[in-house]
This record gives structure tokens, sequence and C-alpha cells, in this order.
């Protein structure tokens, strides 16, 4: 058998009859073909038994498009799905399987990919590049904030009367106060989350995050994954795999937590990193310390908050020592929820940890900047004129900013109470699953009005974001589902400053976090969502 082109750009096929079946079927699924009627039935050899198939190859328009992924062949779906559990499995895209007991403590034990999305979902270049221009703004804002020790504890003086775990730290930010302690090298690792609202055609932030900002390990695994997706079936897709950028976050986190530990200068010092005694997704944190050892050669030492009350101290010169060794950077991968503290023995490590002369990464003013209050508050009129004098700056800040209220506001409560679906409730919360919803918002406020404690204080409204939603084939626990998604992205980015010089502020990488669009949450470890990468349009 054989095959060649027409003049007229067709596709010639003839082979044996007792092979026609296999090469038509081969065909029809790697080359998406339109089988006609040969020109010239004379032409067809009884003899030699050969027969004449004219395919003509179907131009890109007739591809499934970023927004119909449901109309791709359900074969071709299924051997993509294989590919891609192959590549998950062989890249690390893993997480800890929370059927299985010991998986969120040995590394190796009761392994499951990480849920995810086949393929990316569309997003403007235009507002990609709006999001990454922010991140060094965002740097900088975050830090400046920091420094206002006066409006850190005006904004959230009555948040601290009804929220424990705020005024508790709080309370080590004013301990930090009353000792005059000086942080000069300070370092943050940030995330920045948006939505593409499709009302107003706007990128809106959904909140800044200031500490143990995940994925940026499994980040690029996902982003490498599609990739090599598309550059084995973006042909027939009509997708092109260079439109789903390049993803260095882990590599970028490691080099700024690497540039802070060189600022320390104490080349026998460690870098802490503190987790949760079951961390079910170790491997996204593995990954920046596998790369601060082999190209940066720091060495990393995995502890819980409890682990350092019982084997650290502050010595005389005010090294942070944990079990015998000096400590140059603590990077926080736990101690952003309550959860993380259920004892005293936490908080008495949190405190030590303030109080030594290590690099902390967050330092507890960069943890207070990142709760929803001080979000609320900075979307204020007029506030942002406090810690920016240039007015371009503070326009594209603004920009971003979704509408964000105070529960003193009657007439926005008000609103809500008529409206829940136009709003969110937050409290001042990390990881996932804590916002309220339509008629949980409402009966929640309605409970706050005819209650005479300060309650309210505990929460935020902010505006709810439509994005506009797509068509996606989710992955979990190897089986395929599709569904009508939303996309949440997020822009990391790096800061580190020693004294007055500022050694890195850059826009450091991304994460996309996808999800049903009809669920609330999008939380990826607590099974809201997948995580995914972005295709630029």
């Amino acid at each position: 058998g054989g095959c060649r082109r027409s003049n007229k750009g067709y596709w010639w096929i003839w082979f044996i009859p007792a092979q026609t079946s296999f090469y038509l079927l081969s065909a029809l699924l790697s080359h998406q073909i339109i089988i006609t009627q040969p020109r010239n039935k004379n032409n067809m050899s009884k003899s030699s038994q050969q027969l004449n198939v004219e395919v003509e190859e179907v131009v890109d328009d007739s591809s499934p498009s970023l927004n119909n992924y449901h109309e791709i062949d359900e074969k071709v779906v299924q051997q993509i799905v294989y590919d891609a559990l192959v590549f998950t499995t062989l890249n690390g895209l893993l997480v800890g399987d929370k059927s299985v007991q010991r998986s969120g403590r040995v590394p190796g034990v009761g392994l499951v990919h990480l849920p995810f999305s086949l393929l990316p979902p569309p997003f403007p270049q235009t507002h990609w590049n709006q999001a990454c221009e922010l991140a060094p703004l965002f740097n900088e804002l975050v830090d400046r904030v920091s420094l206002d020790a006066n409006f850190l504890q005006q904004s959230l003086s009555r948040t601290t009367k009804v929220d424990e775990f705020t005024s508790r730290l709080l309370d080590i930010h004013s301990k930090m106060l009353e000792i005059n302690k000086k942080e000069e090298i300070r370092l943050g690792l940030f995330r920045s989350d948006y939505m593409f609202d499709e009302k107003t055609q706007s990128l809106l932030q959904i909140e800044m995050n200031t500490i143990s900002t995940s994925f940026s390990g499994v980040g690029c695994i996902i982003t490498q994954l599609h990739r090599n997706i598309l550059s084995r079936y973006g042909k027939s897709l009509g997708l092109d795999s260079e439109r789903v950028p390049t993803n260095t976050a882990d590599s970028k986190y490691a080099e700024a937590l690497a540039k802070a530990w060189s600022e320390y200068n104490n080349p026998s010092a460690v870098i802490i990193v503190v987790v949760q005694a079951e961390e079910r997704n170790m491997y996204d944190q593995h990954f920046v310390s596998a790369i601060l050892r082999e190209r940066h050669h720091i060495t990393t030492i995995r502890k819980t908050l409890a682990e350092i009350n019982q084997e650290g101290e502050v010595l005389s010169d005010g090294t942070l020592s944990v079990d015998g060794q000096a400590v140059a950077i603590v990077y926080f991968r736990a101690g952003y929820t309550p959860a993380d503290y259920p004892s005293e023995s936490e908080w008495k490590a949190r405190l030590l940890i303030e109080q030594s002369s290590a690099i902390k990464c967050p330092n507890i003013s960069y943890h207070l900047v990142g709760t929803k209050k001080i979000q609320q508050e900075l979307a204020q009129p007029n506030v942002l004129e406090r810690f920016f004098e240039n007015k371009e700056d503070i326009a594209k800040l603004r920009k971003c900013f979704a509408g964000l209220w105070s529960l003193e506001d009657s007439d926005i409560v008000k609103r809500a109470i008529e409206t829940p679906e136009l709003f969110v409730m937050k409290p001042q919360r990390e990881g996932g699953g804590n916002n309220i919803y339509g008629d949980d918002l409402r009966e929640t406020l309605l409970k706050l009005q005819n209650s005479d404690s300060q309650e309210d204080a505990a929460y935020i409204l902010m505006q709810r974001i439509f994005p506009v939603n797509t068509e996606a084939i989710l992955v979990r626990n190897g089986f395929l589902h599709k569904d009508r998604v939303i996309s949440e992205f997020g822009i990391f980015s790096t800061y580190l400053r020693n004294k007055d010089k500022i050694i890195v502020n850059n826009e450091s990488g991304y994460m996309v976090r996808t999800k049903p669009s009809l669920s609330d949450e999008g939380g990826v470890l607590p099974g809201f969502g997948v995580i995914d990468s972005v295709y630029l349009t």
C-alpha cells in the first residue's frame, strides 16, 4: 500500500482489501478525514483488487475549539487521558491519597495523581500581561503596609475582638513592637489570585496570599503536562503548545530563598520548612527543597511548630537554633489556619521564631497584611495614597480591585440580604472552604443583625465575580469527568529586601485552579477543584 498527494491538495490511499479496515481506521483516528467517491471509477483495477479512497484534510476551523473540548472524539480523549496519567506519575504531579493512613507522613506511600484538567482553559493575553505587571506593585504594597504598624493595629482592632486567631497573631505583632524588633532582611513568597469577570471584561483580584502559597512546585508540572499534550495532539485539536506559557515558579521561589540565605551570611545555617504533621501535599513542597539542595547546595529541614517549640531556642546573639542547628530562614508552609495551632506549644514556637534573627517567610507583619480585613481596607477610597505617591501605580492597583466592604456598611448589608447571589462573605481564614454564599450568606447576615455581639467584625463582604465558563475535561483518581467550569488564575511573586536595598522584586510564575461552574469553593486538596494551566488567546 501507499499514499500520495494530488495536485488539488487531496491525499490518495491505496492498499489491498485485507488491510482496508485497519488503514481506514488508523487514518480516521489520526487525521480527521472526509471520505469521498473517487473521481474516476475506471481508474480502479479489478485485477489488482486495489481500492482508491480520496481523503481531504480538514482545516483547523473544524477542530474542537477552546470552548468545545467536549466535542473531541472519545477515543482520542481516552488516549490523551492515558498519556497524561503516565506523565503525571513519571513527573511528580502527585499527592498523598487521603484513604491511605500514612500518605501524609511517609514519602512514597499511598500516592495518587493530583486532580487536573486535561486541557488548559483560554485566557486573554492582555489580561495575562496585566496580572504579571501587577506582581511587583503588589510586592511593594505588602512591604509598605507591613511597615505601617498603626495601620495594621487599627484596621484589625475590631476584628480581634471576635476572631481569636487574628487576635493571637496581632498579639505577637504587638510584642515585636514593644521590643522594637527590626526585620532588616524581609522575604516574601506571595501569590495574587484573579478571575476574569465576564460582565465587565475586567481582571479582578480575589485575594493576596502572603503565607504558605501552594502549588509553586506542581504548578510547573501541570504546565509541562499541557505543553506535552499539545505538542503531541495539538495539530489535530487546532491548538498550539506555545500558547501555554512556560512556568518556573519552583525555581524562582528557590532562587529567592537562596538569595535570602546568602544575605543572612552564615554558610552553615539551614532553612526550616514549617509543615503540618499530616501533609498530603508534601511533594509540592519538596520540589523547592530539591532545587535548593541540588542547585544552591542549601539544606532544608522539615519541622512542625510543635517540634520547633520542643527543639528550638534563641541564642544570646539572636540566632534561632533548632535541634542544635543554626537557622537562616523559617519558610512557612503551615501556620496559616487555627488548626495549625492546636495547643500553646505552637503559639510559643511562632513567638520564638519572631523573636529570633532568622529570616521569616513571612514575618508576622507580612502575614497580617494578607488578611481579608486588610484587603478590604486597602480598597477604601484614598487608602492606597497612604502607601504610594505614583498616581499611575495607584490606578493600576485600584483597577483590579473588586468591590470590598465592611459589615459596618448597613446599605451594603441590606443589598447583600436582598441579592445574596451578588456577594461573597469571607472570614479571616486561608485554606479554602471557608466562604459563605447564597442563602447561607443571607441567613448569616440576618443572624448577625439580630445579635448584640460584634461578630460581624470577623467577616467582610466581597463582590461576587462571574467569570466566563468553558467546557473542560477533569481527571480525578484516574477517572475523567466532563463539566462546565470557571478558573482562578494565580500569579506567584518574590520579594527580597535587605535594609534599603531591594534585591528581588519579580513576577515568578503562575498556577491555575479550575472548578465546576456550579461549585462555590475551588480548593484542589479539599476536593472542590483541579489544578490547571492557561492557554493565552
